[in-house]
């Protein structure tokens, strides 16, 4: 499995459509063959903070990702939404092991 966490910081003015445009790309997202798992958590002691956890079966899944027209569109509504760029590590899975994925 290759995992992602990706955190945002959303400019408070623009929390609900955030959420509303990043809830369309969780749920396309977590239809795409190569996505084991998408979850979209904001954080309960400031609303204005994000995390997208993203678990992908395979190398090439995230890019193949990056290339679906519900992520390109989302892209592209939630940057000016951004009070700062988002940042982005891949972390190796390690319990519970791939298989329960």
């Amino acid at each position: 499995m290759h995992i992602l966490v990706v955190h945002a910081r959303v400019k408070p003015e623009f929390v609900d459509a955030f959420i509303a445009a990043t809830r369309i790309n969780a749920r396309e997202s977590a239809k795409e063959p190569g996505v084991a798992r998408f979850d979209f958590l904001q954080q309960k002691d400031d609303p204005t903070r994000f995390v997208l956890y993203e678990v992908y079966r395979d190398a090439e899944a995230p890019a193949a990702h990056k290339q679906t027209a519900h992520y390109n569109e989302w892209a592209a509504q939630a940057e000016p939404m951004l009070a700062e760029p988002r940042t982005r590590a891949f972390y190796a899975n390690l319990e519970p092991g791939d298989e329960g994925y």
